[in-house]
């Protein structure tokens, strides 16, 4: 199983605790968050994933309203290269990402607040 990817991964910190699994049992991605004041559970189509230069953004809404504010978190998912199966420790960010939005008119400034959080654990390959 050389150079494989990992596709499981588990990460807390600032008292969040995400856990990312590329895969399931289903075939789809499963992805838990949880606070100090909710847990929240997302799978397929709840979950976006955006390749970009500084690795996979994984997304999910926390809260989402039709008129008015809706919060979503971003996890930064690093590329990490496994040479088998072991475990191995990572480091990146989350973001809270507070969306403002209102009826009839978004308000004037800034539409999107962020607080960054950092998070450590570990990424592994798993078989389903």
């Amino acid at each position: 199983m050389a150079n494989t990817q990992p596709n499981l991964y588990e990460l807390s910190g600032h008292g969040i605790h995400v856990t990312y699994s590329t895969t399931s049992i289903t075939g789809k991605p499963v992805f838990s968050y949880h606070d100090g004041f909710q847990t929240k559970s997302f799978t397929g189509d709840e979950i976006q994933t955006q390749s970009s230069i500084l690795g996979t953004l994984v997304s999910v809404f926390l809260m989402r309203t039709i008129d008015g504010p809706s919060t979503s978190f971003t996890v930064l998912i690093p590329s990490v290269r496994l040479s088998g199966p072991e475990v191995v420790n990572i480091s990146t960010e989350g973001i809270t990402t507070l969306h403002r939005f209102g009826i009839p008119l978004p308000p004037t400034g800034q539409t999107e607040l962020y607080t960054l959080h950092r998070l450590h654990g570990t990424a592994r390959f798993v078989v389903f």
